[in-house]
């Protein structure tokens, strides 16, 4: 399951890394945009397989931020 940028913005920090463990509802990292900031959160539970960006990297509307491999 891939998060995405849901506009353009800056990513401020990752709240997980690669190899986490992640339960719905959390929150996996932090969006500046529009100056507010945007918690995004887990879709479902699952683990971070891939993180796209760092924080400080500006990010287009739709960006790919995360991947979650859901648990089964």
């Amino acid at each position: 399951m891939k998060i995405l940028a849901p506009m353009p913005g800056t990513i401020i920090e990752y709240k997980k890394k690669i190899g986490d463990l992640v339960k719905e509802d959390e929150p996996i990292l932090v969006l500046e945009a529009m100056k507010m900031y945007n918690n995004l959160y887990s879709p479902c539970d699952g683990v971070i397989t891939e993180i796209e960006y760092k924080a400080g990297d500006i990010v287009p509307k739709n960006a790919v931020l995360c991947v979650i491999r859901r648990n089964e």
